[in-house]
C-alpha cells in the first residue's frame, strides 16, 4: 500500500495552526468554559453545587427540562425518518424540481428562527392561522402547546441529518444495491442490509447534531410556546428568565446542563467511531 506523502511543514503551517486554535478557543472553548465556571463558582463563596440542587428540587424547572428533552427527542426522531428518506430521494432518483427541493432543505439554516416561529403561528395559529381553527375544532392545539414546540424544533434542525447522509450516499454509489437487487433482495432488504450499514455513521452524526441543536433551540420555540411557566416553558426559555431575573447562577447551571448533554453525545460518537475504525 503506497504511503501518503505529507507536505513539508513550514513556519506558515505553524502560524496557521496557532491562528485556527486561537480562533476556536476564543469563539467556542473559552465561552463554554466560562459557562461551566460560573455554574459552579460563586463570588465570595467559592465552588458550590447549590444552583444545581435548586434546579433539581424545583418542579417547574424540572418540567422545563423534561419538556425540552421530549421536544428534542421527538424532533430528532422525526428528522431521522424524513432526513434519511429525503436523502435517498435526492440521491437515488431523478424528478422535476429536484434542485428546488434541495435548496429548500437549507432554508431553516438561512432563515431566522424568529421568522420560523412567526410562520408557524400564521399556519397553525388558533384564530387567524390557516390550519389552526380546523385543528382546534377537533381538539388539537398546536401553537402555545407541546406540538408547536416540537414543530419549531424539528423545522430548525431539519437539514442536519440530510446534509450528513447525502455525501455518504453519493460516495458509496449504487453497485452493491444493484447486486443485492439482482440476487432477489427486496427494496427493504436492500436498504436494511446494504444501504443503512453504509450510511450508519453519517446517520449517527446527523442524529447527534440534530439532538444538540434541538436542545438549544430558543428563538422559534419562544414564539410558538407562549413561555407559560410550568406548561410551555422550555429549559432554554428558563435560562433567559433566570438571567433577566438576576438569578445568574441558576441560568449558568441550566445552560451548563444543556451544553454538557450535547458535548457528551458528540464525544461518545467520536469514541465509538474511533473504536470501530480500529476494529476494521
Amino acid at each position: 500500500m503506497a504511503e501518503t506523502r505529507r507536505s513539508p511543514r513550514t513556519p506558515l503551517t505553524y502560524v496557521l495552526r496557532i491562528i485556527v486554535i486561537a480562533y476556536l478557543g476564543l469563539l467556542v472553548a473559552w465561552p463554554v468554559f466560562l459557562v461551566g465556571w460560573n455554574a459552579f463558582h460563586v463570588p465570595d463563596v467559592g465552588f458550590t453545587t447549590q444552583a444545581f440542587g435548586e434546579i433539581f428540587s424545583d418542579p417547574q424547572m424540572m418540567h422545563a427540562i423534561q419538556l425540552t428533552c421530549i421536544a428534542a427527542v421527538v424532533a430528532t426522531l422525526i428528522n431521522l425518518v424524513f432526513g434519511v428518506s429525503i436523502s435517498m430521494l435526492l440521491v437515488r432518483t431523478e424528478f422535476p424540481g429536484k434542485r428546488i427541493l434541495s435548496a429548500m432543505i437549507d432554508l431553516p439554516l438561512s432563515v431566522s428562527p424568529i421568522v420560523v416561529g412567526l410562520a408557524l403561528v400564521l399556519v397553525y395559529g388558533g384564530r387567524e392561522g390557516w390550519l389552526g381553527p380546523a385543528l382546534e375544532s377537533v381538539g388539537i392545539q398546536v401553537i402555545f402547546a407541546t406540538p408547536g414546540i416540537i414543530l419549531a424544533t424539528a423545522f430548525v434542525s431539519l437539514p442536519l441529518v440530510i446534509r450528513e447522509v447525502i455525501p455518504v450516499l453519493e460516495e458509496i454509489g449504487t453497485e452493491q444495491e444493484q447486486a443485492a437487487a439482482s440476487l432477489g433482495a427486496s427494496t427493504w432488504q436492500t436498504f436494511w442490509r446494504i444501504t443503512l450499514p453504509g450510511i450508519k455513521w453519517a446517520v449517527i452524526y446527523g442524529v447527534v447534531l440534530t439532538l444538540a441543536r434541538s436542545l438549544g433551540e430558543f428563538g422559534a420555540v419562544k414564539v410558538v410556546s407562549g413561555n407559560v411557566l410550568g406548561q410551555t416553558r422550555t429549559a432554554t426559555l428558563a435560562v433567559e428568565e433566570k438571567y433577566l431575573n438576576f438569578d445568574q447562577q441558576g441560568a449558568y447551571a441550566v445552560a451548563f446542563l444543556l451544553a454538557s448533554v450535547s458535548v457528551i453525545c458528540i464525544l461518545v460518537v467520536f469514541v465509538l467511531r474511533a473504536r470501530g475504525a480500529r476494529v476494521r
